[in-house]
């Protein structure tokens, strides 16, 4: 019904309401959207803060919540991007005091490793390596645990500090009050439900008088659509998100196929410099075609996301709205976590060991990390797809396909219109014909979405990469005044719509804040070496100091049993190897179990197992406590609402003892009628008795019969 159907009919093609005049010009008159982009939607204002009651009076409570939230997470990035620099140059002040990166670097320690591939790759050095052992410190050091609680800390107090805010603006706002209203039903609900009613009624659309009549029955009947009804969409909602991961790990493994067999072909080469950079090269191109796959199938889901919910016939919008948040986070968070995570946690786990390795299509083996760890390569993967994503996705798409469509519709526009004889309306065009050529606005959850995932990127591997937040942090303060840009000048004036809170996306940062929790557990506990060098210090150090903690890790491998076919054919290396060397933690050749894990392996994996318990339940308590220290409702607030409260049973209570002293002199006026009414009635009562009841005959006076009676 209403403007709705008129559009949806084509009676109208838009309805929208109208932005206060021009943002830019000459003229005086200064209104609202002008001061806007004067004082918030410019570059140039990004030290200024944002006048959020100005945005909430023009744009609605909605957006104004949005843009507070925005604000407050910029601002909390700023004191994570001071602690993440000092934890990076920490580790840059201790990288020449850092006796691994020393032992690793030494010449003299001749350390020959196994062949990184079967028969064209060579023994080598593991000093060749060096410049990756010293990279891998800056971030693979002590001051990384500490920055991994704070970061949990962090969360705790921005989400904290987020509640106390949107408590302040909703009482500013008048929103403490409001409650949900029963929402009408959304159009697509209804139509599916008068399909049903008439399926069950076996009417058909040709008898209108009965269509007409279950429509009116369908407005006044409290059906519901129920399970059996949307049982299908369900189904399909299922497989086609299970299909979607899916994809998102075969695009995963597809890079995996792509870096081993690249890498095996660089290994042919008869260039020298080609050969000594295969691992750089494969990893920076196989993440540029990562990060090339997570932007294409991050737009393909966010349209499956819309269709599917739709296809799920949610009752109302909000219940729409909901759904649809938690399939496109959903389906984006395996996206864009999925290599990643696969670097963390899975690559190197599974190479198996000289003469016993695990390959893959027959012929090729596994990828396994560099001789520094898998750390250095998690921090790169991290960082390219962080930064390219802000770039690209969240800066130039944001930029550029507004700009485009609005060139194209206003080309189209120019094209299609009839040219008006009246010369002076077609020189001073009206506000809604220039408000038209603007994009038409869509809602915040593309907004709320690119900020959750940044959210994502600033916890959950933070441990591997402390400069996030300071990305995140430049990529912010142009983010704010982008979008503000874009609301001001691009898009048309949204409805405004009240709302006191942020709503589902609350619930999704607190997840992801738990979830940080674990993963930086796991990241410093598995994929860094932090656990191997305090268990090589405090347990298996003769002195008590890291000397020899590289020579520790490496096992010995005897290449007499190295499979026939897998020998490095016409070895330059300058000396005859007997026994090479792998990381890992194993029996030597000599041993009785020979190639079985060793003891130190399991006293290693018990102490990184014992770690995860002891940090997430630390950080836990923690977070906790924050979080039951700082109250939801700041002090000043609460004590307003309590005197709001007092002044409001006062006042009700003296209301109450005016209506109760009012009752009580209508009751006391009431009765003192009946009582006159009563002594009325007995004197009339008597006067007439006295008349009836004399007896015939008598001639006693009127006075003498009264006295008596």
């Amino acid at each position: 019904l209403g403007i709705g159907t008129l559009i949806a009919n084509n009676v109208y093609d838009a309805a929208y309401p109208l932005h206060d005049g021009e943002y830019e010009g000459q003229n005086d008159y200064t209104n609202e959207r002008k001061l806007l982009y004067q004082e918030w939607a410019r570059y140039g204002v990004f030290y200024k803060f944002q006048p959020i009651n100005l945005i909430r009076k023009y744009f609605g409570e909605k957006i104004g919540l949005y843009f507070a939230w925005l604000g407050l997470y910029t601002e909390f990035l700023i004191p994570s991007s001071i602690v993440g620099i000092i934890v990076f140059l920490y580790g840059c002040i201790t990288i020449e005091s850092d006796i691994p990166s020393k032992e690793m670097c030494d010449q003299r320690n001749a350390f020959t490793m196994c062949p990184l591939c079967d028969k064209f790759c060579d023994y080598w050095n593991l000093s060749s390596a060096c410049a990756t052992a010293r990279a891998s410190h800056l971030f693979d050091n002590p001051a990384t645990v500490f920055f991994s609680i704070f970061m949990a800390l962090w969360a705790t107090m921005f989400l904290e500090q987020w509640k106390r805010l949107q408590m302040r603006l909703s009482y500013f706002w008048d929103l403490t009050g409001l409650e949900e209203e029963e929402e009408h039903p959304r159009p697509e609900y209804e139509t599916k439900l008068l399909q049903k009613k008439l399926k069950n009624k076996n009417i058909t659309t040709e008898n209108m008088p009965h269509l007409l009549f279950y429509v009116f029955c369908l407005q006044h009947e409290k059906k519901k659509l129920t399970w059996s009804d949307r049982m299908p969409g369900y189904a399909v909602n299922f497989g086609l998100i299970l299909f979607m991961i899916m994809l998102a790990f075969s695009a995963v493994f597809g890079v995996i196929v792509y870096r081993i067999t690249t890498a095996a072909a660089l290994s042919f080469s008869t260039n020298e410099t080609t050969r000594s950079n295969v691992r750089v090269t494969v990893t920076a191109t196989a993440v540029i075609i990562n990060l090339v796959v997570v932007l294409i199938l991050d737009e393909i889901y966010g349209a499956v996301a819309k269709w599917l919910t739709e296809i799920e016939i949610p009752k109302t919008e909000k219940t729409f709205e909901e759904r649809l948040i938690l399939k496109a986070f959903l389906l984006k968070f395996v996206n864009s976590y999925a290599s990643i995570f696969y670097v963390a946690f899975f690559k190197g786990r599974f190479v198996g060991r000289p003469g016993h390795y695990v390959y893959v299509f027959e012929g090729y083996r596994m990828e396994e990390c560099a001789p520094g760890g898998c750390l250095m390569e998690l921090c790169i993967q991290l960082s390219i797809i962080m930064l390219g994503k802000q770039l690209i996705q969240n800066n130039l798409f944001e930029i550029g396909i507004p700009k485009l469509k609005k060139l194209f519709r206003k080309l189209k526009d120019e094209r299609t219109e009839v040219k008006e004889m009246d010369t002076d309306q077609s020189k001073d065009p009206q506000q809604w014909d220039l408000d038209y050529i603007l994009e038409p606005f869509t809602g915040l959850t593309p907004e709320y979405m690119e900020m959750i995932i940044q959210f994502g990127f600033v916890t959950l591997f933070v441990a591997s990469f402390p400069l996030a937040p300071v990305f995140a942090l430049l990529n912010n303060i142009i983010e704010v005044r982008l979008d503000a840009k874009k609301f001001v000048t691009e898009l048309r004036r949204p409805d405004t719509v009240r709302e006191k809170d942020i709503g589902i996306w609350y619930n999704i940062l607190s997840g992801i804040g738990k979830l940080s929790v674990i993963i930086n557990a796991f990241v410093i506990a598995v994929t860094s070496d932090f656990i191997p060098r305090l268990m090589y210090q405090y347990a298996f150090s003769q002195n008590g100091t890291m000397h020899g903690f590289i020579n520790h890790t490496l096992s010995y491998f005897n290449v007499s049993q190295l499979k026939a076919g897998t020998q490095p054919e016409n070895s330059l290396f300058a000396q005859e190897v007997s026994f090479c060397r792998f990381k890992d933690y194993r029996e030597p050749p000599w041993s009785p179990h020979q190639y079985e894990f060793s003891k130190q392996y399991w006293a290693v994996l018990s102490a990184r197992l014992a770690f995860v318990i002891l940090f997430q339940n630390l950080v836990m308590f923690l977070s906790v406590l924050v979080d039951w220290m700082i109250p939801d409702i700041p002090k000043d607030i609460s004590e307003q609402i309590k005197k709001e409260k007092t002044v409001l049973v006062d006042f009700f209570l003296k209301e109450e003892h005016k209506k109760l002293k009012l009752i009580e002199s209508f009751i006391a006026h009431d009765k003192r009628k009946r009582r006159s009414g009563t002594k009325s009635r007995r004197t009339r009562a008597a006067s007439f008795s006295q008349c009836h009841r004399s007896p015939k005959g008598s001639f006693t006076s009127f006075s003498s019969q009264h006295t008596v009676v």
